[in-house]
């Protein structure tokens, strides 16, 4: 495999190159590919199925291409706006609880997507965002779509594309039904910037030609405790890019209250660790360092396995697996044939055993044991402000830390310990 490449990424080179896709594009404007002829190089499961951006091969993600069903066993290729960022995450987190007499599901053990739903459903959380006490669970899994059109905008030039799907296979997490509303569910555990449209417009489009009621649209993301759940609105239900958020709200069934009286006392009292020999973290955003353990509490996963499955790309995998490592979240071993595989260590799951404010203040911890954070959340408290990145860096060099030298690396580290800082900055909620 070539060096910094998946295996999807050399496969749709040779589809590409055999095909002669690029030119096919830049003549007609898409094009159409059997899964047939995507097999003969990859399973086309594992070859078309992109949820985030940054899992698409590096061959689409540089010529701005996008790969959406049309059939069940045929995809179409183009400029496509498949795509939608997540907006900025309203900060706020509503407390709900479970019913006492509910045995059979553990809030501190979310291990799939569907457990999520259900604690969420059990929990009062699903009522309180449909604001519909009458829901129940309806449809759910795979299902054909039957046949409509729409229309998606070509992300180079603006124009719009005109499809037709006809019996291409949808999947559907959940459904909840109400007095008036259908309310379909998207869910997923892992993090990520944006997501892919289809996963709520496919749906959506055949849900609404087969109810009266109105049908709505939902994205649910739980990680780390929290239920984050985003409601869309298709205004026109024939544009696939007429998607607008009609509201945010983050839910947890644990208590979340954590005071600057938490932090400090850690940050005063935590005995201080020698420095690993591991590359010091470059992963700015700490809340993918928790998932990223999330993700590898139910089983052991291959660098592979992490940047094909998750919404990380191959160097992404690197900084953020080092960097749970460089805090002893995660271990790096190899299996019998020598491949690496990375798993969570005794620490890391010890951590996610316990409720959401014990989980963080543990994860702070984790950060403020290493003298450099210890250090520079000390300059934040006395002052108020995050120190400059120069006066950051001038504490890292006195910190004897591994195996960096160059101005560049200190500064991009640097916006590390801000990012992580930040972090446990924000969980201050009293």
């Amino acid at each position: 495999m070539s060096e910094g490449k998946t295996q999807n990424d050399n496969a749709w080179e040779k589809i590409f190159d055999k095909y002669n896709i690029l030119d096919c594009i830049a003549k007609e404007g898409m094009y159409k590919i059997s899964s047939s002829a995507i097999k003969e190089f990859r399973e086309p499961r594992l070859m078309a199925k992109f949820d985030h951006t940054v899992n698409l091969p590096k061959i689409f993600s540089s010529n701005k291409l996008a790969i959406l069903p049309i059939t069940r066993g045929s995809y179409v290729i183009s400029h496509f706006d498949a795509y939608h960022r997540f907006e900025p995450n309203n900060n706020n987190i509503q407390r709900v609880s479970m019913p006492k007499y509910i045995q059979s599901l553990d809030y501190n053990n979310i291990s799939s997507e569907a457990i999520a739903l259900n604690c969420a459903l059990v929990s009062g959380i699903i009522a309180d965002f449909t604001e519909d006490e009458e829901i129940v669970s309806t449809v759910s899994g795979r299902m054909g779509s039957g046949k409509f059109n729409f229309n998606i905008n070509d992300i180079i030039n603006g124009s719009e594309y005109n499809i037709t799907v006809n019996n291409s296979q949808i999947e559907i997490d959940a459904a909840y039904e109400g007095i008036s509303n259908l309310v379909l569910f998207e869910a997923k555990r892992d993090l990520s910037e944006d997501f892919l449209i289809r996963q709520l417009y496919y749906p959506f489009r055949v849900w609404k030609e087969r109810v009266t009621k109105t049908v709505k649209s939902v994205f649910l993301v739980y990680s780390n405790g929290i239920y984050r759940l985003y409601e869309y609105l298709f205004q026109d239900p024939n544009n696939y890019n007429s998607l607008t958020l009609v509201k945010q709200k983050n839910y947890s069934v644990e208590e979340t209250e954590i005071s600057i009286n938490d932090i400090q006392e850690i940050l005063n009292s935590i005995k201080l660790v020698r420095e690993p020999k591991i590359p010091f973290p470059q992963a700015d955003a700490f809340e993918r360092v928790i998932n990223i353990c999330e993700l590898l509490s139910e089983r052991e996963l291959s660098r592979k396995d992490i940047t094909e499955q998750y919404a990380f790309d191959p160097r992404q995998t690197n900084y953020y697996t080092d960097a749970a490592r460089y805090l002893g979240l995660l271990k790096k071993e190899k299996d019998s044939d020598g491949m690496s595989y990375y798993c969570l260590s005794d620490k890391g799951r010890r951590i996610l055993s316990f409720g959401y404010k014990q989980r963080q203040l543990e994860y702070c911890k984790c950060i403020l044991s290493h003298k450099v954070f210890n250090e520079i959340l000390k300059e934040y408290f006395k002052y108020g402000v995050m120190p400059e990145t120069c006066n950051i860096i001038q504490i890292m060099k006195s910190c004897n830390l591994y195996n960096l030298k160059s101005e560049n690396t200190f500064k991009r580290r640097a916006s590390t310990i801000k990012g992580w800082l930040n972090w446990i900055v924000g969980l201050i909620n009293e």
